[in-house]
């Protein structure tokens, strides 16, 4: 009894020396393993009378009783050990002055398009809208581009699975036909109908990716239509909006020729800047033109007396030249490092 009381003892003591919980599962094997001192006295209890053993089997569940209330004593204060070291670690001195809520901000494609917005505003448009998910009517047909059309291939777009006929609108120039339709409706029964004069920003779909370019875009499509709206309209109106965006007189503009079916005459519109890092550069930025007559029947509108011109530009492309980024695809990463330099 007397040597299993020092084993009791011995246990304990080498339970409260064990560092961690790996040393304290060795200590625990030499006592309650397999091939413990524990575990060999109670095999030994076969070789005793029945007396003797119901006797020393009593007296060694005692002892193993006891070294196992300590090792879980030991266990439970080393976990405790290892909080306490956590909590000292993790530590906050609630004592010093808060770090605050970081503000946010407009993505600078969204300043860009309210820049936008306001400038067209102040001249006399207003913001129109439409769907993304678009009709092959809508947005080919009716913009005079029928099926086969070669000019189908420049907007290659994403279709709605098992509906050949709907699709993520390549352009925002849908929303010309829609408006249109919407106007001939209100005031077609006049004898004279008010003019058109809108703007449509908007998301636009194409499959194309690289710096310069995004499956999802941003366009900005604007029409004026009215009974003597010309070419030179276009012209002041797109001069007046870039110098007004850049705030700068320090520009060119300059029209060049293009094809475009929904317009004819049709034109790219360039820019140069006379300073600044891109000075001397022509650079693309927006495509226009009347509206071509076809375009105008599909929009209820008879071309014999009514004109009007529509461009299109990438408030994208614009949002790169006003802040001197060079990889569109920055914008859309979701980087906050890149984004809050425009807060």
């Amino acid at each position: 009894m007397d040597k299993l009381d020092q084993l009791v003892q011995q246990a304990a003591t080498e339970f409260a020396a064990a560092a961690d919980g790996v040393q304290l599962e060795q200590v625990k094997a030499r006592y309650l393993g397999k091939t413990g001192a524990l575990t060999e006295r109670l095999k030994g209890l076969g070789k005793l009378a029945a007396e003797e053993r119901r006797v020393a089997g009593a007296e060694i569940n005692r002892a193993k009783d006891a070294i196992e209330a300590a090792l879980e004593a030991r266990r439970q204060a080393l976990r405790e050990a290892v909080l306490v070291a956590q909590l000292a670690a993790e530590a906050l001195d609630v004592t010093l002055p808060g770090r605050g809520v970081a503000q946010g901000g407009l993505h600078p494609v969204s300043r860009t398009l309210e820049r936008i917005e306001a400038l067209f505003r102040s001249i006399g448009f207003v913001v129109a809208d439409g769907p993304e998910i678009e009709t092959d009517w809508h947005n080919f047909t009716a913009l005079n581009t029928p099926e086969n059309h070669p000019a189908r291939s420049m907007h290659d777009t994403f279709y709605l699975e098992g509906h050949e006929d709907v699709l993520l609108r390549t352009h925002t120039s849908p929303v010309q036909i829609r408006t249109m339709l919407d106007h001939v409706a209100r005031y077609g029964d006049r004898e004279s109908m008010p003019e058109i004069r809108v703007i449509v920003p908007g998301r636009v779909y194409r499959v194309d990716s690289d710096a310069t370019h995004s499956p999802m875009f941003h366009q900005v499509e604007g029409l004026w239509v009215g009974e003597s709206v010309s070419f030179a309209d276009l012209k002041g109106v797109i001069a007046d909006f870039l110098r007004k965006f850049f705030e700068t007189e320090d520009l060119q503009v300059r029209f060049r020729p293009s094809f475009f079916p929904f317009t004819e005459p049709s034109a790219e519109i360039d820019v140069a800047f006379m300073s600044g890092a891109l000075k001397g550069r022509w650079l693309e930025i927006a495509g226009c033109g009347m509206v071509h007559p076809n375009v105008l029947r599909f929009g209820g509108i008879d071309p014999e007396r009514y004109t009007g011109f529509a461009f299109g530009m990438g408030p994208d492309r614009l949002t790169m030249l006003r802040y001197g980024v060079n990889d569109l695809r920055l914008f859309f990463e979701g980087d906050l490092r890149f984004l809050s330099q425009f807060r």
